[in-house]
């Protein structure tokens, strides 16, 4: 579901838009989506607040589907120090970013989300992981149980 090559560990970032711009990144370079897709992310934060902050600890990053989306995919980062978006559910340890290239693509990636992220512990989990590596095995193990 989601490649050694889009996670990052430990990351600094210096505010959420920074967190985003490199979790998006990642997407840039697995060539799933243009930078246009990342300051769309950063817009959808400014406009509507951080509703994307969904779980304690835990950003979904997305934005629309839209041309911006040359192929599904995830990119995941953990953060070395926690940035805060202005939600309830602050400090943010953890960004899931998506991109959908459609409507029906984008709510099933969110259901795939949900079920991994409803696991025991997931989110607390991740924030422990030292390395892409750990991140990965937890992603199997959690997976597979």
């Amino acid at each position: 579901m989601i490649t050694k090559k889009n996670i990052l560990a430990n990351v600094k970032a210096e505010d959420w838009s920074a967190a985003i711009r490199i979790v998006g990144g990642l997407l840039e370079e697995a060539g799933s989506i243009t930078p246009h897709y990342t300051e769309a992310m950063i817009t959808a934060v400014k406009e509507m607040g951080p509703y994307m902050v969904i779980l304690p600890n835990f950003a979904l990053a997305h934005a629309a589907p839209s041309r911006e989306v040359l192929k599904n995919d995830f990119a995941l980062i953990t953060l070395e120090e926690p940035v805060y978006f202005g939600s309830p559910n602050d400090p943010v340890y953890i960004i899931l970013a998506i991109c959908s290239t459609d409507g029906k693509s984008h709510m099933d990636s969110l259901a795939k989300i949900a079920t991994i992220l409803m696991q025991e512990n997931m989110i607390a989990k991740l924030i422990k992981a030292d390395s892409v590596e750990e991140i990965l095995e937890i992603f199997a193990s959690d997976i597979s149980e």
